[in-house]
């Protein structure tokens, strides 16, 4: 447990990228309500671990003390922030570093890209610059992808339960790699490959908050540290490739390689995109018709909306932004599956938050998970109602914690339009539906995911 505490305490330094100092007399935080370390050495760890992961334990938290809460990390103070409305103080729209995007970096032990703000500005515009064009130059791509998934799912059998979590991995495994990356996995053996290489990494990043056994375990580190060399070098030898050359489809990487970054810079933010878009969007993916199954009226007008939009006709990049009720489903999709349920900043300068003082170099958590279901904010937070959103103050509120609009973070609106394009494929030939008696459990971690398998069955509407 002790060994386990050591590596947490490196762990989660590392993950913010700086050394914080323990003042003798902040040990009650400076008056921000919370609890006290129950041990000495390991702080509230112990009680972390005990919650099943630190989402559930921010939950309790932040029931117990109000929306500004502190816990020790080790010896190091901790502040998490819970309502929509604290956020809104500390959150600063002109900051452009995605605090999802630098936790994940930290966790890989890159650089955190904090240069000047007219650096981070122009990274900021070639993300979204080749979100954009790769997205636009790849949609008969990814059409093609979603329709050779709805031809396997037609030609099942109506009671065959489909593997829902599976097959959403591996559509966003080719869909990521081929409009991220490029030509190089249309060859099906170079996505398995990086599938077992992006599995294992995300696994030892996903248990990283809880988990310290990763260097108590020799084997495991060794596979780690090998699948991320690969990914690498893979990484490395496409940006190669693509200097200089004009191809026939513009990826993502192409925008990183034609900006004024160097080779390092654009492995780590070509690693980035790639390791977190294959992620959330399978998750988007899944938890999108996970909640359509269970919820027979929005999946009728949401087929409604893409049987009025396309008709007969094909599906375009123009007509795919006249999907309003789409968004709001995906919307509300993230918000009920808690997607990112927890991100991270450094506080920089000494901050005021409500009535308490931020000291400089404190951990900011955004309590993402919590802030999603306060009941303050969203009426009856459990229910899953995108009409929720036709409320333009509601969908304001949900654009100021990241989730859309100018602050979205460029994964996030890389899966949004995949699993648009995909919805309305599936939904306009197919019935989704809920395998009966099936319970699934949430699995929290930097990506909200289901415990075990989630199946569905389907039926063809004509």
């Amino acid at each position: 447990m002790l060994d386990f505490a050591i590596f947490a305490v490196t762990f989660l330094l590392a993950l913010v990228g700086a050394v914080l100092y323990l003042y003798p007399a902040s040990r009650q935080a400076a008056g921000i309500p919370g609890i006290t370390p129950t041990e000495e050495k390991d702080g509230n760890l112990p009680d972390i671990v005990n919650s099943g992961s630190l989402h559930e334990f921010l939950v309790n938290l932040h029931e117990r003390y109000g929306p500004v809460v502190s816990f020790w990390f080790g010896g190091r103070l901790v502040v998490s922030l819970g309502t929509v409305d604290v956020l809104k103080q500390h959150i600063n729209p002109n900051k452009t570093l995605d605090p999802f995007e630098t936790m994940l970096k930290s966790l890989l032990r890159y650089q955190s890209g904090g240069g000047s703000v007219s650096e981070n500005h122009m990274r900021q515009k070639l993300y979204e610059n080749g979100v954009t064009n790769s997205l636009k130059s790849n949609f008969a791509l990814l059409l093609k992808l979603s329709e050779e998934l709805l031809d396997k799912w037609l030609s099942y059998p109506e009671s065959q339960h489909v593997p829902l979590s599976q097959h959403m991995l591996g559509f966003a495994m080719k869909s990521v790699t081929q409009i991220v990356l490029g030509s190089t996995f249309e060859d099906d053996q170079e996505i398995v490959r990086f599938q077992k290489n992006h599995g294992t990494i995300w696994s030892e990043i996903g248990k990283g908050f809880l988990d310290g056994s990763l260097d108590k375990n020799t084997t495991r580190k060794k596979q780690y540290e090998d699948a991320l060399m690969q990914l690498e070098s893979i990484l490395r030898n496409i940006i190669k490739e693509r200097k200089g050359r004009n191809f026939s489809r513009h990826v993502f990487i192409d925008s990183l390689v034609q900006g004024n970054l160097n080779d390092q810079q654009i492995l780590e933010d070509s690693m980035i995109f790639s390791l977190a878009s294959c992620i959330i969007t399978a998750k988007l993916c899944t938890w999108a018709i996970c909640f359509l199954t269970t919820s027979e009226e929005v999946q009728k007008k949401l087929y409604e909306e893409i049987d009025q939009v396309f008709g007969n006709g094909r599906i375009t990049p123009e007509k795919i932004e006249q999907l309003r009720y789409c968004r709001h489903v995906l919307c509300e999709t993230v918000r009920t599956a808690k997607l990112t349920p927890v991100s991270a900043r450094l506080q920089d300068i000494e901050g005021k938050i409500d009535q308490f003082i931020i000291p400089r170099e404190t951990l900011v958590l955004y309590a993402l998970g919590v802030v999603l279901q306060d009941p303050n904010t969203w009426p009856f937070p459990h229910r899953f109602d995108p009409d929720r959103f036709d409320d333009e103050l509601v969908m304001k509120t949900f654009s100021s914690l990241g989730f859309s609009g100018t602050q979205e973070c460029p994964e996030l609106r890389f899966a949004y339009m995949v699993t648009t394009v995909l919805l309305s494929v599936l939904v306009k030939r197919l019935h989704l539906l809920s395998v009966e008696g099936q319970v699934i459990e949430t699995k929290y971690e930097l990506v909200t995911s289901s415990r075990e398998e989630a199946w569905i069955t389907v039926s063809k509407r004509y």
